[in-house]
């Protein structure tokens, strides 16, 4: 059967909410975010492969470290690992780009986003404190040969300067490039909403980036699409646990606490697809408002902060924005993969969508 050319799944006649979709229907669509992909795609020694990469979101274009953004993470199933988000959950705030890589990826992402931030902050560590990088991963060791270590630090450090606020790369691409999803293709994708306040006439947007790596065939909720069931072609019977980090961003104004509520919505959306958050998983989303932006060094006391009241109608907008763009992203990531061999020659093949 003939795939077509990767599009986005609106393209294809899939359309997911009510909500307006942002510009580029991408996580850029927060102003001031900037996202950046270094992908390997390229043979090692013998049958082994590197089919893997780094993926960078920057929650906005300044020095993170001096000027922090308000964060937060929920944990939907934690087989996973991830640095950072002990003190992300203590202190609310953001002072690194957010990092994506395989799982045996992750000491050396570390490594090069510190690096990165330890040059651009000559006072971290001394004159000042330490630094707390957010790296997370997913297992793409069908397609990529994980044991070789092929991601270094410098492919983090490139992914951070080649970020760009223009929209996202996706699919098999940055660390999506060895990912598997429902069986098929997966790895990056993206999505955006617009939500308009009637009382204020103030418009938030909502993005989210997913990097997808779970599900069995027969767990994705094709009925629901609309699609068909292609039994002509082959799909990966594993990871059928797998795992997706889910990355959310808005200019809404939201405290940390507001925002781990927003984080928990983007399950609805994953789990619409056909996820269950299995026992070997690791669902893990990431949250951030551009809103403010707070100083590393201040003499203040006391700082003041714009939130969004919990009872205002607009709350229950970022909500349903939260749950649609995070099942969108899901489906683009799938809609913009393309079939792939790796390591030992195994194949994922792109989703058949005609």
């Amino acid at each position: 059967m003939k795939l077509q050319q990767p599009k986005k799944i609106r393209d294809r006649g899939i359309t997911i909410g009510r909500l307006p979709v942002g510009q580029k229907n991408c996580i850029t669509d927060v102003k001031g975010v900037k996202v950046g992909h270094v992908t390997l795609d390229n043979p090692l020694q013998g049958a082994e492969y590197a089919a893997t990469g780094v993926t960078a979101i920057l929650p906005h274009g300044d020095n993170l470290f001096m000027n922090k953004v308000v964060g937060a993470s929920y944990v939907l199933n934690g087989f996973g690992k991830t640095t950072g988000l002990v003190q992300v959950d203590e202190l609310g705030l953001i002072e690194s780009p957010i990092m994506l890589t395989n799982t045996f990826g992750v000491p050396a992402v570390t490594q090069g986003a510190l690096q990165y931030m330890l040059e651009q902050n000559p006072e971290i560590g001394d004159t000042t404190g330490t630094i707390n990088l957010v790296v997370g991963e997913c297992n793409d060791s069908r397609l990529n040969s994980i044991r070789e270590l092929p991601i270094q630090p410098s492919h983090a450090i490139a992914s951070i300067k080649q970020a760009s606020t223009e929209a996202s790369l996706e699919g098999a691409v940055g660390a999506g490039k060895g990912m598997i999803c429902f069986g098929y293709k997966g790895g990056i994708g993206s999505s955006s909403r617009t939500i308009k306040d009637g009382t204020s006439g103030e418009t938030y947007t909502i993005g989210c980036l997913v990097l997808s790596n779970f599900g069995r065939k027969e767990d994705f909720q094709i009925d629901r699409y609309h699609l068909s069931d292609h039994q002509d072609v082959p799909t990966y019977p594993k990871p059928a646990d797998g795992s997706i980090m889910i990355v959310l961003a808005t200019d809404a104004p939201l405290g940390s606490r507001q925002l781990k509520r927003l984080a928990k919505r983007c399950g609805i959306g994953l789990g619409r697809t056909g996820s269950h958050f299995s026992n070997g998983s690791g669902d893990i989303i990431i949250a951030f408002s551009t809103a403010h932006k707070i100083p590393h060094f201040t003499t203040d006391t006391v700082e003041t902060r714009l939130e969004l009241r919990d009872d205002h109608p607009i709350m229950n907008d970022l909500f349903s924005g939260a749950s649609d763009v995070t099942e969108e992203a899901i489906l683009n990531s799938l809609s913009q993969a393309v079939t792939t061999t790796g390591r030992m020659g195994n194949t994922v093949h792109a989703y058949p969508f005609g």
